[in-house]
């Protein structure tokens, strides 16, 4: 039988993407969709905000639970919009995020920037890991591709010519900074789940 585990997020890409991503990482564990109340994310870093998410998710459903928090951050403007990523223009809607970093970044020629992902594992009885990765890349001038969500169209990833908008899914899941991050918890995760 396998081992419940939540996933704390309402966003569908998200569930899509970390189901590909964890692939055979989630053998003897059963990753369910969390159907609880959004926590507020009122942390000041990714890290923070990945392990509210958990706890809530943990604590409404007494099982394990993993999240993430992810966002892009930028040097030109100090880091943001960083753990706003998801509500930067204040709408929620990603195209309004990137239009918005796009014309803050107008004229400004240091585009250097990273994606972030801090990934947490929490149990109900309160053990807590998290872990972060960075993404290194840069800002386009525009966006470009179709494929991913958020700000992939606009982010060019360290060593390639193209948006991570472009890469196919498995290519993007291949070397996103959510793969190195959940890469680096999901040991973790197993050991504590599934050992003895």
């Amino acid at each position: 039988m396998a081992v419940q585990l939540v996933l704390a997020t309402h966003n569908a890409h998200k569930v899509e993407e970390l189901r590909r991503i964890l692939g055979s990482r989630l053998a003897g564990l059963e990753l369910l969709a969390y159907d609880g109340p959004e926590p507020v994310e009122d942390g000041e870093t990714f890290e923070a905000n990945a392990l509210i998410k958990a706890r809530a998710a943990a604590a409404h459903s007494g099982l394990p639970a993993i999240a993430d928090d992810s966002g892009i951050s930028v040097d030109a403007l100090g880091g943001a919009p960083g753990i706003h990523s998801a509500r930067y223009a204040g709408t929620r809607v990603d195209a309004d995020n990137v239009a918005l970093l796009l014309k803050n970044l107008e004229g400004v020629e240091d585009r250097s920037a990273r994606f972030v992902c801090a990934a947490a594992f929490v149990t109900p009885d309160g053990v807590e890991d998290v872990v972060r990765a960075d993404w290194p890349g840069t800002v386009l001038l525009e966006a470009v591709g179709g494929g991913g969500f958020g700000y992939d169209p606009v982010f060019k990833p360290a060593g390639l010519s193209v948006s991570s908008a472009e890469l196919r899914p498995d290519e993007k899941d291949a070397i996103s900074h959510r793969t190195m991050a959940f890469g680096r918890l999901m040991p973790v995760v197993r050991e504590r789940l599934l050992a003895g």
